[in-house]
């Protein structure tokens, strides 16, 4: 049964399997980047993302060279920027303990940063030939509903299941075409919403379908509603033409990424949020939500955010609001404007930059930074 499988998922990956970039290499680095990118983000979006990220760092040498600020920079914009730190970690660690080759044995691939199951077996079956399964939500979700697996994504046991499924159908030849394939029938075929069951090459043995449960399954794992986090952001300007100010370290909520200041304002003690993640939706508004009495208070936000990071500034006034849902956090945030004296090396990283540096490419801010600034400056 599963060498029918097997036949019948090759054959029309050969005749289906869309252009992609990555799979026109036998690379395990470019593997290895555009399977850390293509990580809970559409390829659509991170086609041209990949493109730059290797005509600037085309081998894992010329990555681990580079400065922390140019990876996030080329990164700035695709989301969960601990993916970029983590790539960035492994490859210096490929270069330093490997010379520069992404090791073949699966156990050193599992040893280095960010590499997970999945990534090792993505890499070892398209760069190196090996039998080594993946299960990603694609994977998941086409072997959840071909063997009927009941219990829901995420359970200890479903996960097992899912490994042992997945272990059992790359063995034979073309592994890392068969684990594409698999990764193609979820992304074009077996999907979420709508499954085109008609034009699937395992629909004759696939138990979903004939039970009639194609719509139940796979039994989705139980997501926490993100955590309501009330902010204040403070766009502090100094000189002209006009630079804000700007920071980031290793006490930002989100690391790595430049940020005006900010602070929280539900928490019992106010803290340092700086430098923002990509998000799953996001909005700005020009009024601000809070009441005008409680100006007082969001003015001494302000003034706490700035006084963090070692930005000595007058607050004016509060300019606008802007919402961001992120994977585990549900920001609402008031933006302040304030005119800054002068800054100077505090508990973060400092920088000012005008409107022009921070949306130039190659700047490390998210979306989010940008949203903030067009609610302050326009």
């Amino acid at each position: 049964m599963a060498a029918d499988a097997r036949a019948a998922l090759l054959a029309w990956y050969d005749a289906h399997k869309r252009d992609l970039p990555w799979r026109r290499t036998r690379d395990p680095y470019a593997i290895w980047v555009s399977e850390i990118m293509c990580q809970q983000t559409r390829v659509d979006t991170v086609i041209p993302y990949y493109h730059r990220f290797l005509e600037r760092f085309p081998t894992a040498a010329e990555l681990a060279a580079a400065s922390e600020d140019e990876v996030l920079g080329l990164w700035s914009g695709l989301g969960y920027y601990r993916r970029a730190r983590l790539l960035h970690r492994g490859v210096k660690e490929v270069v330093a303990t490997y010379g520069g080759k992404v090791p073949a044995e699966r156990e050193a691939r599992l040893g280095l940063p960010g590499v997970g199951k999945y990534t090792a077996g993505a890499i070892g079956s398209i760069a190196f030939d090996a039998e080594e399964p993946i299960v990603d939500g694609n994977v998941a979700r086409v072997l959840a509903r071909r063997h009927r697996v009941a219990t829901p994504l995420g359970a200890k046991e479903t996960e097992k299941r899912l490994w042992e499924l997945a272990g059992e159908l790359v063995k034979g030849p073309r592994p890392g075409d068969l684990n594409q394939a698999l990764m193609e029938l979820g992304a074009t075929v077996c999907t979420p919403k709508n499954p085109r069951c008609e034009g699937c090459p395992v629909q004759a043995s696939c138990g979903a379908h004939a039970a009639g449960e194609v719509d139940a399954l796979p039994v989705p794992k139980k997501r926490k509603k993100p955590k309501l986090v009330h902010a204040v952001a403070v766009v502090a300007t100094v000189g002209t033409p006009a630079k804000v100010w700007l920071v980031r370290g290793e006490r930002a909520l989100f690391g790595g990424l430049w940020s005006v200041p900010m602070v929280e304002t539900a928490a019992p003690q106010l803290s340092l949020l700086a430098g923002p993640a990509s998000a799953r939706g996001e909005g700005v508004r020009s009024d601000a939500h809070a009441d005008p009495k409680d100006a007082p208070a969001g003015r001494d936000a302000a003034f706490a955010a700035l006084a963090n990071v070692g930005v000595k500034a007058r607050v004016k006034e509060k300019a606008g609001y802007v919402e961001h849902v992120l994977s585990h956090r549900h920001l609402k945030i008031d933006v302040w404007r304030a005119v800054a004296a002068r800054g100077r090396d505090g508990l973060a990283e400092l920088r000012a930059a005008t409107r022009e540096e921070v949306g130039a490419r190659g700047f490390g801010v998210s979306r989010l930074t940008k949203k903030i600034l067009d609610a302050a400056l326009g």
